[in-house]
């Protein structure tokens, strides 16, 4: 067949594919706003590795609908080869934060050790899972620990996360606290403790519901406590995948 036959035929596939997936996306589009009016707004709509199915993104969220919008899956969706869990590997992918975008300012910092490899962690002073992770952390080597306050649970936590960070010592008050239950000392006078309102606004901004939730060098976040031996081996998976 003559390059030129070849070529022709090839671009017209790819202008019939295209035309095919955008009729499908406004089709899926159109079905699911007729049907279901109070679906949240659909941001994207993309093609999956299943012939016919296609995965709808709302914010962070993932669905899956056929061609014609006539059925919404709200489920996983798992590659059976190699056992990976593509719905979660795509989550991740959009709820991945980049920790150099962090403000370091705004975080309690120390380390262990050479402290070469870094961890971010949001935390509230009176989240339990928290001070279990913070202990676990004492048998992890060579980390740096940016801890953005992030007093969520109510109660005296807001009061708390003040104290700590206004304390002459905040890395210490916050270690003290967390460790050994020893209460910050009360702030008295003027304090500057805006970098509170910034971390609010920075969870809110990524959608951090729950404490501790965990950011790695490669961006990987992970909601909740990690064990130390899961620590460790996420921080040697994140630092060999880190950009």
């Amino acid at each position: 067949m003559p390059a030129l036959i070849r070529t022709v035929l090839l671009v017209a596939a790819c202008v019939v594919g295209s035309t095919s997936w955008a009729q499908d996306s406004a089709a899926i589009r159109k079905t699911i706003a007729e049907r279901l009016p109070n679906f949240p707004k659909i941001d994207e709509i993309t093609k999956t590795p299943i012939p016919g199915l296609y995965e709808i993104r709302v914010g962070t969220d993932i669905y899956y609908s056929d061609e014609k919008g006539n059925h919404l899956i709200d489920g996983h969706l798992v590659d059976t080869a190699t056992r990976t869990n593509l719905t979660q590997a795509r989550i991740d992918k959009l709820t991945a934060i980049d920790p150099a975008t962090l403000p370091q300012k705004d975080a309690i910092v120390w380390k262990q050790g050479t402290g070469a490899r870094k961890l971010v962690v949001f935390a509230d002073p009176n989240c339990g899972y928290c001070k279990r992770f913070e202990r676990d952390l004492n048998d992890i080597k060579d980390v740096t620990v940016y801890t953005y306050l992030y007093p969520i649970l109510g109660g005296d936590s807001p009061e708390k996360a003040r104290n700590i960070w206004c304390a002459k010592d905040r890395t210490a008050a916050w270690r003290d606290w967390m460790l050994n239950g020893t209460a910050p000392p009360r702030a008295m006078g003027q304090c500057d403790a805006s970098a509170l309102e910034r971390n609010a606004e920075l969870g809110q901004k990524h959608k951090i519901n729950g404490t501790p939730a965990l950011v790695f060098e490669d961006g990987k976040r992970v909601g909740g406590a990690m064990n130390a031996a899961a620590l460790e081996k996420q921080l040697v998976a994140s630092r060999a995948a880190k950009p």
